[in-house]
């Protein structure tokens, strides 16, 4: 157990209390292990990663045998029952539904195992198949008489799972969203992996690999992350996709320091070299966008993106509602979305106001939170026609952000109760080619234009 926690607590640095009740419940197979245990968390918490190294640390250290699925590959019961068989090879024959598939599991009685654990990740989808799988897999110890485990892993809570049957109590681990601090340990743990890396791009121009081997030090890279994390933490916590970016944006903000314009420990010149590039990488951070020198094929990989999208009508007018909400402040709703307004007296402060410079726009300083009341009051005050509020249109919500093109905030388990908030995640090119599918001019309503 020692040695699995060992192996696994430096490959998944801020997780190791779940590490430490994994291996409480299942790190020993001499051990009876508990019948089913349900992890859950939000994407890019570590799940599935945590959960599939630990239980290879498992067959290697023990005599355990493992099925490790997912449920979107197997999308039926049989595939789902032929690919758990063939992992723990106790295929004998063909099995074709839950019953056959218990009886292949009890013939492995007697051999010399002495466990078997079965994961399955994207564990709602079992939800949509027969109605006896789920139940099955929950009291599957107790019906093949087999020290096994049945791992499910899933981004709902498991009283999402409950059903007019009832099933079987299980033993939940919550893996929650990494802190700013977490988060930062966690990217600065990269930092002798981005170092080598640049010292190999460097390696031709003996100059810039001098300069770069003395400023790439551990503070310097922290420093970096800080300015990096201040700009992308309240819109992304999925730290798959920040570590990307984050690596993405280094380069940028290390090429002063390479050409000797700025000293690597002016933190200030550094931050106003970069804070432009990584708003506008906030615009696009989800989406696999190549940057490009030319400005033509980047707009063309934009409106590739967005031309292959296929959202529905009303989904398309969401999603520029919530660039709206995003961009614009909630002050000037009523004057952009509603007809008869009033007049507006221009002051100086006005005029002013308006002749700000690009890097002041709200379209380059990254989108803003909004509620799910003032989304759909923008949405039905820039659709033409009249449509009621229905489930099918709140679905469509659902739908975005399980796209990305928006990110919960926060309460995200309170949509109806209109307390959740909300951030587009798309940038301006990609909304203004949606706006030209349904016919809308989407300048129009941004402040930043008007």
């Amino acid at each position: 157990m020692e040695k699995i926690c060992a192996a696994l607590e430096s490959q998944f640095p801020c997780r190791e209390a779940v590490i430490s009740s994994l291996a409480e419940l299942i790190g020993d197979s001499q051990e009876a292990y508990p019948p089913a245990i349900y992890i859950f968390g939000h994407s890019g918490t570590g799940k599935t990663s945590l959960t599939n190294s630990f239980l290879q640390q498992c067959q290697k250290q023990q005599k355990v045998r493992i099925a490790q699925l997912n449920a979107i590959e197997c999308y039926t019961t049989k595939i789902m029952i032929e690919n758990v068989l063939d992992a723990l090879e106790a295929k004998q024959q063909s099995a074709d539904n839950m019953l056959e598939f218990v009886e292949q599991l009890r013939c492995l009685h007697g051999q010399e195992t002495q466990g078997f654990l079965i994961a399955i990740d994207n564990a709602e989808r079992l939800r949509d198949m027969d109605a006896n799988v789920l139940p099955v897999l929950l009291r599957l110890q107790q019906l093949t008489s087999l020290n096994l485990c049945v791992l499910l892993l899933s981004q709902l809570p498991f009283e999402k799972y409950y059903n007019k049957t009832g099933l079987s109590e299980i033993i939940t681990l919550h893996l929650a969203q990494y802190n700013k601090a977490e988060t930062l340990r966690i990217l600065s743990s990269d930092f002798a992996q981005v170092r080598q890396e640049l010292l190999q791009q460097q390696s031709h121009q003996q100059q810039r690999l001098a300069i770069c081997d003395e400023a790439m030090t551990p503070d310097f890279y922290s420093n970096y992350l800080n300015l990096f994390l201040s700009v992308f933490y309240k819109a992304c916590r999925d730290v798959p996709e920040l570590r990307l970016t984050a690596r993405k944006c280094f380069g940028i903000y290390l090429e002063p320091v390479l050409d000797g314009s700025v000293e690597c420990t002016d933190v200030s010149r550094l931050w106003r070299h970069i804070a432009g590039p990584l708003r506008a990488a906030l615009t696009q951070i989800y989406m696999r966008i190549e940057k490009s020198g030319e400005t033509e094929i980047e707009d063309q990989s934009v409106r590739k993106l967005a031309q292959s999208l296929e959202l529905p009508y009303y989904g398309k007018y969401l999603l520029i509602a919530a660039f709206l909400a995003s961009h614009n402040s909630a002050k000037q709703d009523k004057r952009l979305f509603v007809k008869h307004h009033g007049k507006q007296r221009k002051r100086m402060q006005t005029v002013n106001a308006r002749a700000k410079n690009a890097e002041k726009m709200s379209t380059t300083l990254g989108p803003k939170s909004f509620s799910i009341d003032r989304l759909l009051a923008i949405f039905y005050a820039i659709l033409d026609e009249k449509v009621g509020l229905t489930c099918n249109l709140l679905s469509q919500i659902s739908t975005l952000v399980h796209l990305k093109l928006l990110a919960f905030v926060s309460g995200e388990q309170n949509i109806m109760d209109g307390s959740a908030k909300l951030q587009c995640t798309v940038g301006l090119e990609f909304v203004l080619y949606i706006g030209k599918v349904v016919g809308f001019n989407v300048r129009q309503y941004l402040c930043d234009f008007m």
